[in-house]
This record gives C-alpha cells, structure tokens and sequence, in this order.
C-alpha cells in the first residue's frame, strides 16, 4: 500500500509547489500558477481567439518585472519571469 501512496503524495507535493501570482494583463486581474509566462500565453490572456489566429502580431510590454528585468518588451517566442503584481500592456500591432 505504501508503494501507491507515494505517487499520490509526491504529486501533491508538486501541487503545493505551483506559486500563484496576481499579474494584470491590460488592467484585467489574471490568476497564473507558474514561475514564467509565454508571449503567447499572455496575448491568449488579452485576446483570447488568438489560438485561432497565430498570424495576427502583437506588441507585449511589461512593467513591475523581476528585480533583474523590471520592464522590457516580450517578443513572440519569449518567455520572462513572473512576479505578483506585475503588468502587461497587449496591443494589436496591424501587421499580420
């Protein structure tokens, strides 16, 4: 018995490792559990049918960022360090 209760128990564990922070993305409250977020994710979190339509372009900035990068500019591809509180502006660059 003890055998599978360990499976159950380290994925608990993994469970109560997930931090979950409060970042803003174009003033909206989004709850994330992860250390670091995707370019894609966070337009997906702005415009939601972008899944549907990757050939749409994007302009993603940042503000209140890790102590390292505190703002900057997150390219397609990207990925950066989440913090709680920090703010992402998502807006539609009109080029496809």
């Amino acid at each position: 018995m003890s055998q599978t209760q360990k499976p159950n128990d380290n994925s608990q564990g993994k469970d109560r490792e997930k931090k979950k922070v409060t970042i803003y993305v174009n003033s909206s409250a989004e709850q994330v559990e992860k250390d670091e977020i995707s370019y894609e994710e966070v337009v997906t979190l702005a415009f939601p049918d972008f899944p549907q339509h990757p050939e749409r372009n994007y302009s993603v900035k940042y503000v209140r960022g890790q102590g390292n990068k505190p703002e900057g500019i997150l390219s397609p591809g990207g990925k950066v360090k989440v913090k709680d509180g920090m703010e992402f502006t998502v807006t539609p660059t009109g080029q496809s």
